[in-house]
């Protein structure tokens, strides 16, 4: 019986060892195999797009969610999985939206819209006025109270299709979804009507979040995304006739906060326990579509990345913790608990990394951090290129990550092929048959060999 036990004890020995020498080379290779020919991710995704659904804060789909993602993760015996309360903002859309352009009394041509999170609702019997096109706010600020008062403000400023890195086309245009109805109250208009962030023209209106920023109740104005066609279309025939009239109906509302939950996992570290790397994605979405893109990949990945590394044979030295962030959509509620945890209790967060940029081809990711730390990282470049990730530049992590930062520590994004995404963000044809098995598996693995870096040389 003793023999055995030694017989046991010097495999698992010969094992570690044979890991240990192991090349970064060939950890890659390791995990990019098992990610390719053994991946949960994309059965993850399945699970929460084909039976739960989309996963706006404080609904059941967002509860299901919670429930299914702690659930598997105890599956993979990690150290540790336990669920972190916060409380979320509670917003429905209600019935489906109607709108129509009005060219002459009784002559209509119906369009596409969707209110933006966070709006009113129209009255009852909707809203129908004159519309007053406009693409920036300096534009709106030369019409003033008397072009803008009693009409509907149509912002309709596209993303700039010039622009190779689609995320700055969409910073380029956001903020008329995101304040132009603070913006066009300071008038008097009666609502907004915002060109969809979106590069290809189509008939899909896409929401996402606004504000009425510190606007009293009685002030505010209802707000609603059109699609890119019915954009051009109003567009068009406001040239031919001013007068045209716009007509939405709309019966969103926002409720009560609820609580919700972030969902952690934990690979404990075996020397440096009390430094702690990150990587995670969040679990609610939009309700239009099923948030497969946005950002279920990010959560699959960021769970198969912990899974890989045990698959792998991988033994971190640092404490790694899968965090599925809540409400990262209207409202960055659970990164904001996260961090404020964190900051309390001490830890030191050395790296972190986000993926919430869509399910496609990973090409690289974006550091946020020291000039010094990424001249260190970029030496790392090397063992990507064979996978083809190129990308390794400074710039921008995440959303959920971004309250971690400190002087010291390093912030990543994975940064897949942009090109596609705009098409399906914040839509109805954000759906699971829009994502790529094999390029959901590639942006796994590239996740999961950095951190493997980032364990295994620290900073």
């Amino acid at each position: 019986m003793k023999q055995i036990k030694f017989l046991i004890l010097l495999c698992i020995g010969l094992f570690g060892l044979s890991f240990q020498a192991q090349t970064d080379e060939q950890v890659f290779k390791e995990i990019y195999t098992q990610s390719l020919t053994n991946g949960k991710s994309y059965d993850w995704l399945n699970h929460l797009s084909n039976q739960i659904g989309s996963r706006l804060s404080g609904s059941l789909g967002a509860e299901k969610a919670v429930i299914y993602t702690k659930a598997e993760l105890e599956k993979l015996e990690l150290d540790k999985v336990w669920l972190q309360p916060v409380m979320v903002p509670r917003w429905v859309r209600g019935s489906k939206e109607y709108a129509y352009i009005e060219s002459s009394p009784g002559k209509t041509t119906t369009v596409n819209i969707c209110a933006l999170g966070g709006s009113i609702a129209t009255p009852a019997l909707g809203i129908k006025s004159q519309v007053i096109e406009v693409k920036t706010f300096k534009e709106l600020d030369s019409l003033g109270k008397d072009k803008i008062e009693g009409n509907i403000v149509f912002y309709n400023r596209p993303m700039q299709a010039s622009l190779i890195h689609t995320s700055e086309a969409y910073k380029g245009c956001v903020n008329q979804r995101y304040n132009g109805a603070v913006e066009a109250a300071k008038y008097g208009a009666v609502g907004v009507i915002v060109r969809s962030m979106n590069l290809r023209l189509d008939d899909l209106p896409h929401t996402g979040s606004m504000t009425y920023n510190n606007l009293s109740i009685k002030d505010r104005i209802p707000s609603a995304a059109i699609s890119t066609n019915d954009a051009e279309l109003l567009s068009t025939m406001l040239k031919l006739d001013s007068n045209i009239k716009f007509f939405f109906k709309q019966s969103c509302k926002q409720l009560k906060d609820v609580q919700s939950y972030n969902v952690i996992g934990e690979i404990k570290g075996s020397e440096y326990p009390n430094e702690f790397i990150v990587v995670g994605g969040h679990l609610d979405s939009w309700d239009l579509g099923d948030g497969a893109h946005d950002d279920g990949a990010g959560v699959v990945q960021s769970m198969d990345v912990l899974r890989l590394l045990k698959a792998s044979g991988i033994k971190p030295k640092r404490t790694i913790w899968v965090v599925l962030f809540m409400n990262e959509e209207n409202g960055l509620r659970g990164a904001k608990k996260y961090a404020e945890d964190a900051k309390r209790k001490g830890e030191r967060h050395i790296f972190a990394l986000e993926s919430d940029a869509g399910g496609f081809t990973p090409r690289g990711f974006s550091f946020d951090c020291s000039d010094s730390a990424f001249s260190k990282i970029g030496k790392w470049h090397t063992l990507f290129k064979p996978y083809l990730i190129h990308y390794f530049e400074q710039g921008s992590s995440g959303a959920d990550v971004g309250p971690l930062k400190t002087e010291t520590n390093v912030l990543a994004g994975l940064r897949p092929d942009s090109q596609r995404y705009f098409d399906y963000h914040h839509a109805s044809n954000d759906t699971f048959d829009a994502v790529n098995k094999r390029e959901l598996e590639l942006g796994a693995a590239a996740m999961t060999a950095l951190v493997y870096l980032f364990d295994k040389y620290g900073l």
